[in-house]
């Protein structure tokens, strides 16, 4: 399995090259998914869920910058598939957290004139009611919580990540996954996270799940508690009962996929150096101890 991590010391941090992007509009999303259940990714979290004729947009992100300055950083490495404005009517836009990656400040604005509802963690409605989105609009769950939106229900689950933006109140709201439930799929979105004790309880009780879409490359040792490595990824798969797994970085942005027909993804993504797990483990702890540190086997029998 590719294994890589994104710190400052790694050589392949940033591409050398232009990304492979497949370039979309809204014909795209004319005719319903065949199967009923189709993934579009467009970049780091930003995806749009196609469930049982419901429209559901994650964490959408489409400014140039994951900051509070226009001029200063992490920059995207290529625009947009497509324009925020040619996607089709959207039913729910989720927000798993604010940091910046995830709640984007312009695209959230943008969607003021829509008809959506934002389903969000505790206290992001604050941020959504502040940007000028009517309150009638914004639905704020803890975890378990859940809310039907037409014939879709949309449960949040725990997640071991933090939250924050710039300001003094870090982790004054919270984080969060979602399970979305529709007629005859489920899909299962982690947010960000690490492992955590409740990932078979969110199986046994909300899955399976006929497609997962589970954050797995944006790690590294250090962040061992706030982030998944590739490897807790699929064991995060495997405890909530997924099907098929989509890891947030696999399709090629802007491709659409139905996950029940089993695609085929070709690599799009250049070759790179890799190690092994255990070569270069990133294991969570179970309560924040480094002598604590989960193993993949023990994980397994969970």
């Amino acid at each position: 399995m590719l294994h890589f991590t994104l710190g400052k010391a790694e050589p392949t941090a940033t591409p050398d090259a232009p990304v492979s992007v497949k370039h979309t509009s809204a014909a795209a999303f004319a005719g319903a998914p065949q199967s009923g259940l189709r993934v579009t990714w467009f970049g780091h979290s930003s995806t749009l869920l196609e469930i049982d004729g419901s429209k559901i947009l994650i964490d959408p992100f489409w400014s140039e910058r994951a900051s509070p300055f226009a001029w200063s950083g992490p920059k995207r490495w290529y625009p947009p598939p497509m324009a925020l404005s040619d996607l089709p009517p959207i039913d729910v836009v989720l927000i798993s957290h604010d940091h910046y990656d995830h709640l984007d400040y312009a695209s959230i604005v943008a969607m003021r004139s829509w008809h959506n509802v934002f389903v969000v963690p505790l206290g992001i409605g604050a941020h959504l009611s502040r940007w000028g989105i009517p309150n009638e609009r914004i639905i704020e769950l803890d975890w378990w919580q859940s809310t039907r939106q037409g014939n879709i229900e949309l449960v949040a689950t725990p997640a071991r990540h933090a939250s924050g933006r710039l300001s003094p109140n870090s982790d004054h709201t919270l984080w969060a996954g979602f399970a979305i439930i529709g007629d005859k799929h489920r899909a299962w979105y982690s947010g960000d996270t690490s492992y955590h004790r409740d990932l078979p309880n969110i199986g046994a009780r909300l899955g399976p799940f006929d497609v997962t879409l589970i954050e797995a490359g944006q790690y590294d040792a250090d962040w061992a508690d706030n982030h998944l490595g590739p490897e807790l990824a699929v064991q995060a798969h495997i405890q909530v009962r997924g099907r098929a797994m989509i890891p947030v970085l696999a399709p090629r942005p802007g491709e659409s996929i139905e996950p029940t027909q089993h695609p085929v993804i070709p690599q799009w993504w250049p070759d790179l150096p890799w190690a092994s797990a255990s070569a270069r483990p990133v294991l969570s702890t179970l309560n924040g101890d480094p002598a604590e540190r989960i193993t993949l086997d023990a994980c397994s029998t969970h």
